[in-house]
């Protein structure tokens, strides 16, 4: 469900309303764990040895759901977007509905198409300033 990390909250409501949840099925949404915000720290790592070192701290919002089946779905996002949280939790949840997972995934699939076009315009801008290093042979051996 890393789409869902990667999908704007339209998205995501847009994927919902594609899969017939509309805000009379929110209800039937039971909240196991509300969306809320925290800190988490972030690590790094650098120098040869590739030592961990604290990089900093990163506001994560998080939440659970379950659906009226017992499916449970779990959202992490960066950031303090609750609603989205909510969201992508339920979309989650609808993912373990076995007969509901080709949906999720074809309302998705937008989401994926979208990121594949922002990495292949990102990777382009890298490749238009790659520089190849080289090195002479000097001849003062």
């Amino acid at each position: 469900m890393a789409l869902c990390g990667e999908a704007r909250p339209e998205e995501l409501r847009r994927a919902l309303a594609q899969l017939g949840a509309t805000r009379d099925s929110d209800d039937l949404v039971e909240d196991l764990r509300p969306p809320e915000t925290g800190l988490v720290m972030t690590r790094g790592r650098i120098g040869g040895d590739g030592r961990p070192f604290n990089l900093g701290e990163a506001t994560v919002t998080r939440a659970a759901v379950r659906l009226p089946g017992g499916e449970t779905g779990f959202a992490y996002h960066l950031g303090r977007d609750r609603a989205k949280a909510r969201l992508a939790a339920t979309l989650d949840a609808l993912w373990q509905v076995r007969e509901r997972r080709a949906a999720v995934e074809a309302a998705l699939a937008p989401v994926a198409a979208r990121r594949a076009q922002e990495r292949a315009a990102q990777a382009r801008r890298i490749a238009a300033t790659r520089v190849n290093f080289f090195t002479m042979a000097r001849g003062e051996d």
